[in-house]
């Protein structure tokens, strides 16, 4: 598994003053993928954190607002707030669009999508949160999932392992000694969520069916489907070390062509 240090870090300036569309649009490129990743300070209860979290809520649509009031703990509803607004604020970089335009549409599958005009290239977004750090991918055409999690999260692991993980898996986990297992579950955990995400199916994909082999600094994820290897190499995955605290899975359809996957960091001015 590879770890992430960003080269360079965008601020996304939210103040009143600035615009939200200012910065130079970025157009994707159809083998093109980008994955943002903002951290996100402790909530503070002081004025001006309050504003700069109302300026990430003015972004959002009343059905987002909607859904973020559905939260019982603060820290969870400000981690939905900061994920959709990093979502608008990627497609705005994308477009040239306010990242208020945005619309969405729930596809066959379940999945929330992008509404586009007519004719236009489909935009696949799609968006993860944990305590502390929240992430937006963003694809041209292609399925696309990003899941991320804490790495000191507390899962009844050989619970949820037999339940959903293959023989394989959990025998790679199992073999780990006591302290290490966790990491080694969250691998597989953020990889299955990343590829049922991108396949807009959630958990009603018989997960213990997909089964992953872990990658590492010079070889990427691999994932069998009911034992055997993806036969056309469709998908590509992505894993990554963002921080000391997280862990994050990427999944992406692909063509003949591998995709290229590009993650920043961004600053949300929280």
């Amino acid at each position: 598994m590879m770890s992430f240090a960003p080269a360079e870090t965008d601020i996304l300036d939210l103040s009143p003053s600035s615009g939200t569309t200012s910065t130079a649009v970025q157009p994707l490129g159809p083998q093109e993928v980008r994955v943002w990743l903002a951290p996100l300070p402790s909530i503070l209860a002081d004025n001006a954190s309050a504003t700069a979290w109302q300026r990430l809520e003015d972004l959002l649509s009343e059905d987002e607002l909607e859904r973020s009031s559905r939260f019982q703990q603060d820290g969870d509803r400000f981690s939905y707030i900061a994920a959709h607004a990093l979502g608008r604020l990627m497609l705005s970089r994308a477009t040239g669009e306010d990242p208020r335009f945005f619309r969405f549409e729930i596809g066959e599958r379940g999945k929330p999508e992008v509404i586009c005009a007519p004719g236009a290239a489909r935009l696949r977004l799609n968006l993860s949160h944990t305590n502390g750090l929240v992430a937006a991918g963003l694809s041209m055409r292609r399925d696309i999932g990003v899941d991320v999690e804490r790495l000191d999260r507390s899962p009844s692991m050989e619970l949820v392992a037999k339940r959903v993980f293959s023989d394989a898996e959990c025998a790679a986990i199992f073999a780990e000694k006591e302290r290490d297992r966790l990491p080694v579950f969250l691998q597989f955990w953020t990889l299955k969520e990343a590829y049922v995400k991108a396949i807009g199916k959630g958990l009603a994909q018989p997960l213990k069916r997909i089964s992953f082999q872990l990658g590492s600094e010079d070889k990427s994820p691999q994932v069998y489907f009911d034992g055997a290897i993806d036969p056309d190499c469709s998908w590509q995955f992505a894993q990554l070390r963002p921080t000391d605290n997280h862990i994050l899975g990427v999944a992406v359809s692909r063509g003949e062509e591998p995709i290229a996957v590009g993650v920043r960091q961004v600053m949300l001015g929280v």
